[in-house]
């Protein structure tokens, strides 16, 4: 049957992409290594290799050569053993992700306002976004500002007024408030307590 062994022919599993390997710089193949993450993702779901061969229809050879390093699965092979698994393929290739980026409680880079302190809690790190925590003593004041994107409070501690053109809110411990940083705002520290509010600020795309 001709049209047949012409499909055949065009899905030959050898002459699909590895995802193991993919060229680097140099045109020399680099191999991407799945086989620990897919061991992990197995036995976190607590299978033998047996019963994701079972379920996959792939050998209990092949899949230990997978595991091992010694083979490099299809694009469609690595779906099916997603499949059995219940993960994204996508899963298999997080070992090659760069570790998160953590930025200690004594290490956010810190100035201090005529409101009271302002603490980078992201480091200045962040791309899309900028997270900083607000602190200030009963009368502190921002002072009128503007910046692009918008701008999201939460109040933490304390109570606080915001101005934005004609409008003023008074705000207390949970309360969320939203608003376009493009347009001038003011903040206030109001009543006995110091105030603490969290701003997550959203940088428009360059």
């Amino acid at each position: 049957m001709p049209v047949i062994h012409c499909c055949q022919y065009l899905f030959d599993e050898s002459k699909m992409p590895m995802v193991g390997e993919r060229d680097d710089d140099s045109g020399r193949s680099k191999r991407l290594l799945v086989g620990q993450p897919i061991r992990r993702w197995r036995m976190e779901r607590g299978l033998t290799l047996a019963r994701v061969a079972d379920r996959s229809g792939l050998t209990v050879g092949y899949l230990s050569q997978i595991e091992n390093e010694k083979a490099s699965p299809s694009l469609a092979v690595l779906g099916q053993i997603a499949d059995v698994l219940d993960v994204s393929p996508a899963w298999f290739l997080m070992d090659d992700a760069p570790p998160p980026r953590v930025v200690r409680a004594d290490e956010r880079p810190t100035t201090v306002t005529d409101l009271g302190r302002v603490e980078h809690v992201d480091g200045r790190t962040s791309r899309d976004v900028s997270i900083i925590e607000v602190s200030g003593v009963p009368g502190g004041r921002v002072g009128a500002h503007a910046h692009p994107g918008d701008e999201h409070h939460i109040v933490l501690r304390g109570r606080m007024r915001l101005t934005q053109g004609e409008h003023t809110i008074e705000v207390g411990p949970g309360d969320y408030v939203r608003w376009d940083g493009s347009i001038p705002h003011d903040g206030e520290v109001i009543g006995p307590e110091e105030a603490a509010m969290l701003i997550v600020r959203i940088r428009p795309p360059a």
